[in-house]
C-alpha cells in the first residue's frame, strides 16, 4: 500500500538520490551540481515543511511545494508509469485552487503529463533566468468550477 506523508530529515538522502537518477539518466540535462550538492539542496526542502513524499516499501517518489509553487516532483526510475506522479500532483491539486511550475521545454514527458492534469503553459523563456540555462516553459492550473 502506498502512503503519501510529509518528508522528514532522514528522507533527504532518498529524495536528493531520486533527483539525482533523473539528472543523471537524461542526456539533455547539464550536471550543475555534485550529488552530494543534490542532497543539501533536499535536505533544504524537507527542512522548509515543502516535500510530500510516496512511500510503499520505501520512497518511491517525491513533490516539493510551497504554497502555490510546485518546485519539484519526481519519480525513482523503476517506479516511473505506475500512477504515483499522479497521486502526488493530485495530492498537492487537493490542498490548493492553483499552482505553478516550470518544467523544461526539453522534457516533453512531463509537459504531456501536466497537460493531461489540467496545467496549462502561460510563458516561455529562452532559459536565462535558470541555472541550467535551458529553455523552460512555466505552467498554472485554476481549479474550476467554484
Amino acid at each position: 500500500m502506498t502512503v503519501l506523508r510529509p518528508a522528514t530529515a532522514l528522507d533527504a538522502g532518498r529524495v536528493g538520490a531520486i533527483l539525482s537518477a533523473w539528472i543523471d539518466e537524461t542526456p539533455w540535462m547539464p550536471r550543475i551540481h555534485t550529488r552530494a550538492e543534490d542532497i543539501a539542496h533536499a535536505a533544504m526542502m524537507v527542512d522548509r515543511g515543502w516535500v510530500t513524499v510516496s512511500e510503499t516499501s520505501g520512497i518511491t517518489g517525491f513533490l516539493a511545494r510551497n504554497g502555490d509553487d510546485i518546485h519539484a516532483l519526481y519519480i525513482a526510475p523503476e517506479q516511473r508509469g505506475q500512477g504515483i506522479g499522479s497521486r502526488l500532483l493530485a495530492d498537492a491539486m487537493q490542498q490548493q485552487d492553483q499552482l505553478t511550475l516550470w518544467t523544461f521545454q526539453s522534457n516533453t514527458g512531463a509537459q504531456t503529463f501536466y497537460e493531461r492534469h489540467g496545467f496549462s503553459p502561460v510563458e516561455r523563456t529562452d532559459g536565462t533566468g535558470n541555472d541550467e540555462g535551458l529553455p523552460d516553459i512555466r505552467y498554472q492550473w485554476q481549479r474550476t468550477g467554484q
